[in-house]
């Protein structure tokens, strides 16, 4: 292998899998399988044969179907769980046995109860069971970052001797911190040479799984584990779509470089996501929701005169469309204009700063703005009805044994403001009841209504549409809000201002 060369060794199928939640039936870990291979990582970690039957039979499966990586199984150094792993793996093209075998005092005293000298012959024994069925053969010792680092060379050195071609060190309680695990790697690199590649194998305990194998690759590893999304056991292990990354945007600070196709990242991420029914946070490096979306007004100017002013990686290059400017309170003058521009509407300076207020006074009530969005605001724009009269306030009241109410405030433009309130079979009712008396009008009743969600999410715009029948004419009116009530009030009170601008008319 190429000195500048990083493995990526895949554990989603087993750490991964170990984890709770993240269960997978087997259909499931061979469509897994299938994007890794797609995905192009170099090991394909399927599982733990002796573990259970349908791990042999995952192992197996994937052995079967999977084209491409090398397909790994784990097995204690055991020959019962070795000869497992043979037999899972029997059908693959190329296969390794992934041996372990803890070290540190803590787990030799408390879980093994072994000496130094049983855990050396064990690791003897079992290497070179697994050598005499593959020639690919990985030793790890378990909870290596808390050994003693001269009894972890002679240990490393035991399995080299007795055939492992992989030698992987794994921070198994993600206790390392990068400085020393750097440290690790240096020393265990200067005993062995090259006689076996390293691997690190990082926990993200402390939050420090991406680090450290980044630390262990500046100290001569040249594989790490890894799983998609990080997942795996308590707070997860090194996530690869970071690892990958970080040495693709910054390649001369490792000198390495990977094999994988990156964008097949974000749809890989997207996949486990619905297997597992566990979503990723949005702001989860590369993948996330949010990774590559911008709401703050300075940042999204910056984007749109140079991506590369807010983002180091293209979107494209992890499997992502575009770049998202996502429109809400924080956005400024240039991401909406120019989300304006896509979406079709080309609005005069005076009639954009219009529309700029009312987009900001949206964004206070609504977390996200979406296209559906600005299309209401920009068609109740271009619709709505001047009139007399303008909605200064609203107030309704419901409930199981109170008879619903509304109050509300409107502004006539040379008598100030008329308050009214009235009662209704409902609150849309009430509310109707309290404009009809605040506008004056005659005779009015509502003959149709008619609510739609226009946006989604939990805090959606709602857009009601009203038929009322004012001094025996029809008329139809338009609101759009987050609040039905309000929006309803509005769609009425329009309908009023749209008789009224017909009064006039008539009038004149």
């Amino acid at each position: 292998m190429a000195d500048d060369r990083l493995i990526l060794f895949d554990t989603t199928l087993r750490d991964g899998e170990q984890a709770p939640g993240f269960q997978m039936n087997l259909e499931e870990k061979l469509q897994m399988a299938a994007a890794l291979a797609r995905l192009g990582v170099d090991v394909i970690e399927a599982g733990f044969p002796a573990a259970s039957p349908g791990d042999f039979a995952a192992v197996k499966g994937v052995a079967e179907r999977c084209q491409g990586p090398t397909i790994a199984g784990l097995a204690r150094c055991h020959p019962g769980d070795i000869k497992a792993v043979v037999d899972a793996l029997q059908p693959a093209a190329k296969r390794r046995i992934h041996v372990f075998l803890a070290t540190s005092p803590i787990h030799r005293e408390h879980k093994l109860a072994m000496s130094r000298e049983q855990v050396l012959e064990r690791i003897k024994s079992g290497v070179a069971t697994a050598r005499e069925h593959c020639d690919d053969v990985e030793w790890s010792a378990e909870d290596a970052s808390r050994t003693e680092p001269e009894f972890l060379v002679e240990a490393a050195r035991a399995a080299v001797d007795a055939g492992a071609t992989t030698i992987n060190i794994p921070d198994t309680v993600g206790y390392a911190l990068p400085g020393e695990f750097q440290q690790l790697f240096v020393m265990l690199k200067r005993e062995l040479g090259d006689a076996a590649i390293l691997s690190a194998h990082c926990h993200d305990d402390l939050g420090l799984a991406v680090a450290n194998s980044l630390a262990a690759v500046a100290g001569g590893a040249r594989q790490v584990e890894c799983t998609i999304n990080g997942i795996g056991e308590r707070a997860g292990n090194c996530a690869l779509e970071e690892i990958a990354m970080v040495v693709r945007t910054r390649p001369l600070a490792f000198g390495v470089q990977v094999g994988i196709d990156t964008t097949r990242l974000a749809p890989t991420s997207r996949l486990l996501s619905s297997i597992t029914g566990v979503d990723v946070q949005p702001n989860k490096a590369i993948v996330g929701a949010n990774a590559f979306a911008h709401e703050a007004g300075i940042h999204q100017h910056g984007v749109l005169a140079h991506a590369s002013t807010y983002e180091i990686m293209r979107p494209e290059d992890v499997g992502v469309a575009k770049s998202q400017l996502v429109l809400g309170k924080h956005s400024g003058r240039h991401a909406l204009r120019a989300r304006l521009t896509e979406l079709g509407h080309e609005l005069d300076e005076t009639a954009f700063e219009q529309f700029f207020s009312d987009f900001k006074q949206l964004a206070d009530r609504k977390r996200e703005i979406h296209d559906s969005d600005l299309e209401e605001l920009a068609l109740g724009r271009a619709v709505r009805t001047t009139g007399p009269w303008e909605l200064v306030s609203l107030h309704t009241s419901a409930g199981t044994h109170a008879r619903p109410t509304a109050s509300v405030e409107l502004a006539l433009a040379e008598e100030g403001v008329r308050a009214e309130a009235a009662l209704g079979d409902g609150p849309i009712d009430a509310t109707f009841q309290a404009i009809a008396r605040a506008t004056g009008a005659g005779e009015a009743r509502l003959i149709d209504y008619h609510v739609q969600a226009v946006t989604g999410g939990e805090d959606a715009q709602g857009r009601v549409t009203v038929d009322c029948l004012i001094d025996g004419v029809r008329v139809r009116g338009h609101g759009v809000r987050t609040d039905i009530v309000e929006a309803s009030a509005l769609a009425i009170l329009e309908a009023f201002n749209r008789r009224a601008a017909t009064r006039s008319l008539q009038a004149t």
